[in-house]
């Protein structure tokens, strides 16, 4: 900034003019700092072996494409897992619940488990939330390979609305056919749900891991149908921090590679902690965890929310 002070004949008038435009500096830096909120969010080191500890130094993390300190980087033992079955899709997907109930019996003792089925545009519980796995498991049923104008994003929106006020680690895992039959074909590639559910799942902190079986209709079989399905399930899981699991349209031979694997990246979670200003709208930043070590790779959600100051 310059000061015109020696300005002959102007000395008084360029002086208030420059209190006038240092004021608003001069408050800014009396008023006092804002206090920083802290934001965690999950990433999983999916790299390596997947057993590897990673080390807090050895991760970068860029919010908004800024290098941004890592407060925390820590584990966390509890985890809350809800497991969600699409009704629309075909009853043949009962043949793999033997592996699906051997899936949750293997899952560590702090690992809660809920089980639900998606219809009519939510979320029915068979079982709540338990840390009694064989409870979760025997609530396992076939599908009912309905044909109903049902969304299963709307479902899984349903399910997030009502979960409990639980630890930071949350994942879902969502077996369905991707396809939203409340929408209808017409409502273009990406259904209109996908992106709330998206922000939801978010702000929530739950990272979901989708997996594709064909549905029970004729018509949502077909190629167009089918593909549709399984871009709108990735957009899903490549936004929360998760991973989709397909093998093509067809129907799997086999789902136990997909809970070995769902399994393994949920043994290898870290919670990240950074502190940000809060501002007077909320934001929603993009951000990217990396690191240096060459076989590093992590999956983490694609955006975070930051509420508003109050």
């Amino acid at each position: 900034m310059r000061a015109y002070l020696g300005v002959r004949g102007t000395g008084l008038l360029a002086g208030a003019i420059l209190l006038a435009a240092a004021a608003p500096l001069l408050a800014q830096a009396q008023a006092p700092a804002e206090a920083s909120h802290p934001v965690t969010f999950t990433v999983t080191s999916v790299g390596g072996d997947g057993k590897t500890a990673v080390a807090k130094g050895d991760v970068q993390l860029r919010v908004r494409n800024q290098a941004t300190p890592i407060e925390g980087w820590a584990r966390d033992e509890n985890l809350f897992l809800a497991i969600l079955i699409d009704d629309n899709i075909a009853t043949g997907a009962a043949r793999h619940w033997n592996d699906l109930r051997a899936f949750i019996m293997e899952q560590p003792a702090t690992t809660h488990v809920a089980v639900g089925f998606l219809r009519n545009n939510g979320t029915t519980l068979a079982q709540d939330f338990t840390t009694n796995h064989e409870l979760a498991a025997n609530a396992l049923r076939p599908p009912m390979g309905l044909r109903s104008p049902a969304s299963p994003y709307l479902g899984t929106i349903d399910m997030l609305r009502r979960w409990p006020k639980t630890g930071p680690r949350r994942s879902i895992m969502l077996i369905s056919s991707g396809f939203d039959y409340f929408r209808g074909s017409g409502a273009g590639p990406i259904f209109p749900d996908v992106d709330p559910l998206v922000r939801r799942a978010q702000d929530q902190n739950t990272q979901l891991w989708t997996i594709y079986f064909p549905s029970a209709s004729k018509r949502g079989r077909s190629f167009n149908y089918a593909w549709t399905g399984i871009n709108n399930l990735s957009r899903v899981a490549d936004e929360t921090g998760g991973d989709v699991y397909s093998l093509g349209t067809g129907t799997p031979v086999s789902l136990q590679p997909h809970f070995q694997d769902i399994a393994q990246n949920l043994r290898s979670q870290y919670l990240l902690t950074f502190k940000t200003a809060l501002e007077r709208r909320a934001r929603r930043p993009r951000v990217a965890v990396t690191s240096e070590q060459p076989d590093a790779e992590f999956y983490y959600p694609a955006a975070v929310n930051i509420p508003a100051a109050q």
